[in-house]
């Protein structure tokens, strides 16, 4: 599809040549990173590193998903429009917090109180949102139905519409909250977190291309194997665009990195995922191909609950599991590319998983 491989080139482009000037222009405005007392001594050394990267990400992402769709005559559909909200609006919050951080010299910038309620507002709202919009054929971006490899039986709509609702818009924005957290968790050592997202997205190309081909009632009519998705092309431009602008960006971030996301981009990324999921109808397979962010939120809590119920002792020398492993030693270069290929083996299970389960719908004469 020509619009998904303009959107990505367009991406890759804007990314790859536009984060020098945003580097220097970061620079000369001393935009620069604060490193935690407490974290390993070696991440010392680059304190001051321009951050606030993410805003390269997010308009390297909205020109080359725009430009995909201009350069094919293809006006972008309400699916995608509501991801980009909800990932430029994640973006917008996480903004703020790298503002305050470089303002104050702090590490820490939000405080807990506003950034739950800023999150909370923009999550509220693609939830809502996500739950109208129908095609011609009655199919909303998302339903109120758990997914994983399509929607499942367990819909919150079955306690009643009102009921439906309010626990899709929890549940949504759990999803939301965790994705958000873990891409922000993951960003720790340079390109650990940009590398993965690129995997994850790069994934979700093929996921979304795959859907449209075996769409509902368009070019598959077996509704044990086609997919109600609405949009699903444009959602592969989505994901090809997000996935070259993380591309881009990773060739200044790579160790030593010239530059840091910041929670503008690990806030806007972790809002993608957690939409695309959503509106891909894969919430739960999401969480497989992006295994290596699991992992990484999951070592935070096993060492926070541990800490706590144990008064004071330790699962790993620290937390998250990728500082765990630099304080054991290991150099950065070589967590970031190991980690890396485990990103890559959670998305080949994920990706093998739902083809599996397409080929055994198939049925016997499949």
């Amino acid at each position: 599809m020509r619009a998904v491989v303009l959107a990505a080139a367009i991406a890759l482009v804007f990314s790859l040549l536009g984060t020098p000037w945003v580097i220097r222009y970061l620079t000369r405005k001393q935009f620069g990173q604060f490193i935690r007392h407490d974290g390993p001594a070696s991440h010392h050394t680059k304190r001051g590193t321009p951050t606030m990267g993410g805003v390269v990400i997010i308009v390297a992402t909205l020109i080359g998903w725009a430009g995909g769709n201009l350069l094919t005559s293809h006006t972008p559909n309400v699916s995608s429009v509501l991801v980009v909200f909800l990932m430029v609006g994640l973006g917008l919050v996480g903004f703020l917090d790298d503002g305050i951080k470089i303002s104050k010299e702090r590490s820490l910038g939000l405080r807990a109180g506003w950034k739950i309620l800023l999150q909370g507002l923009v999550g509220v709202g693609f939830s809502l949102l996500v739950l109208q919009f129908p095609d011609d054929q009655g199919v909303y971006p998302a339903s109120t139905a758990i997914s994983f490899l399509r929607d499942t039986a367990l819909d919150f709509a079955v306690w009643g519409p009102a009921i439906g609702i309010i626990g899709f818009v929890i549940w949504s924005n759990f999803l939301i909250t965790a994705w958000s957290n873990a891409v922000n968790l993951t960003d720790g050592l340079d390109g650990l977190a940009t590398g993965a997202a690129l995997i994850f997205f790069g994934a979700y190309v093929l996921v979304a291309i795959w859907q449209t081909n075996q769409l509902c009632g368009v070019n598959n009519s077996d509704a044990a194997t086609c997919y109600e998705v609405r949009d699903p092309r444009d959602l592969a431009i989505l994901a090809a665009a997000i996935a070259g602008a993380c591309l881009g960006f990773l060739w200044w971030n790579a160790s030593p990195a010239k530059i840091f996301m910041g929670d503008t981009g690990s806030l806007a990324l972790g809002g993608a995922i957690a939409g695309i999921t959503i509106v891909t109808r894969t919430e739960i397979l999401g969480g497989i191909i992006g295994g290596l962010f699991v992992i990484i939120v999951l070592s935070s809590v096993l060492q926070i609950g541990f800490f706590k119920i144990s008064g004071g002792k330790r699962i790993f020398k620290m937390a998250p599991l990728h500082h765990h492993f630099e304080l054991m030693g290991w150099g950065e270069v070589t967590i970031v590319t190991r980690f890396w290929i485990i990103a890559a083996l959670f998305t080949g299970a994920g990706m093998g998983l739902f083809y599996a389960e397409w080929v055994a719908n198939l049925g016997p004469g499949g």
